[in-house]
């Protein structure tokens, strides 16, 4: 497993950053294997929130065990101060630790979330509060859709975020405003040594209408270990990014460990992706 510094946090996170979303609606012991199984791999930054259903219950009994071992990441959604204040406290209860790493103000897409989370008595406010209380490391933003990355430049403007997910992968990154606000993105996330993380490295498109969603995503993810290769070797072949969260389902985690593994030629990435007449972006009709 490959280790990148996240920002100046300074933490050799592995590039594969564990996506508890993958343990929303399982039980305890499909989590305890699934947990195991990235431990094994060397994966040492867990990433969580309050909103992925049972996630956080699930991960809860292994805290104390391994606090000292992961970085530990969750998010809160919730926009208000004092809401926001109540779910960082909840999570914690609910992880079975006194603090964080890192707290993210979760699925602020457009500027219109943005204003609500930064401005007067919005959750930025609770996620300050919680670092200078010590309950949390550091505070940083996360967001979905085709203006996450210009609204997380933004953001880096109004407040130092200490890191940033941003979705990325090769069907976004042909989009040429897309790829104009990632640049821009990584430009200033370079100048304040911010850690930059993505997600949607695996996705493949929405759910095709009547498709009964076979995977725990609200996308349909590549299942195939070959265009999973593909995927992953595109993405960390952009050194910008420290990491990537791995899909939130269980039985997708073992294939994007030996994507790593195994990596490939960028070019040839690219091409085993492009040959995909159904490759799109999973954000044409979000659903959440």
């Amino acid at each position: 497993m490959e280790y990148r510094r996240l920002g100046r946090l300074g933490h050799e996170s592995s590039v594969l950053v564990y996506g508890a979303a993958a343990l929303s609606t399982v039980d305890q012991d499909t989590a305890d294997r699934s947990v195991q199984e990235a431990l094994d791999a060397g994966i040492n930054h867990f990433d969580v929130a309050a909103s992925y259903g049972d996630a956080e219950l699930r991960l809860g009994p292994w805290i104390p065990r391994i606090r000292d071992r992961i970085f530990l990441a969750s998010k809160t959604g919730d926009r208000t101060a004092d809401e926001a204040w109540a779910s960082i406290n909840r999570s914690l209860e609910r992880l079975q630790t006194d603090r964080l790493d890192l707290i993210q103000l979760h699925a602020v897409g457009d500027l219109e979330e943005l204003d609500k989370v930064t401005g007067p008595g919005g959750a930025l406010e609770a996620a300050v509060r919680a670092e200078e209380e010590g309950l949390v490391g550091a505070v940083g933003i996360t967001g979905h859709g085709t203006e996450a990355a210009a609204t997380h430049l933004e953001g880096l403007r109004r407040y130092p975020f200490a890191t940033v997910l941003t979705p990325l992968n090769p069907v976004l990154w042909r989009d040429p405003a897309y790829r104009a606000g990632w640049d821009a993105l990584v430009d200033e996330v370079r100048r304040q040594d911010a850690g930059l993380l993505t997600i949607k490295t695996v996705s493949r498109r929405n759910w095709p209408e009547g498709d009964d969603g076979r995977y725990n995503t609200w996308y349909e993810p590549y299942d195939d270990a070959v265009r999973i290769r593909a995927a992953v070797s595109w993405v960390l072949a952009h050194d910008e990014i420290t990491g990537l969260a791995t899909a939130g389902d269980v039985r997708l985690l073992g294939m994007m460990v030996a994507a790593e593994a195994d990596r490939q030629d960028v070019g040839e990435a690219e091409q085993a992706l492009s040959r995909d007449a159904d490759y799109s972006s999973p954000f044409l009709n979000m659903t959440i």
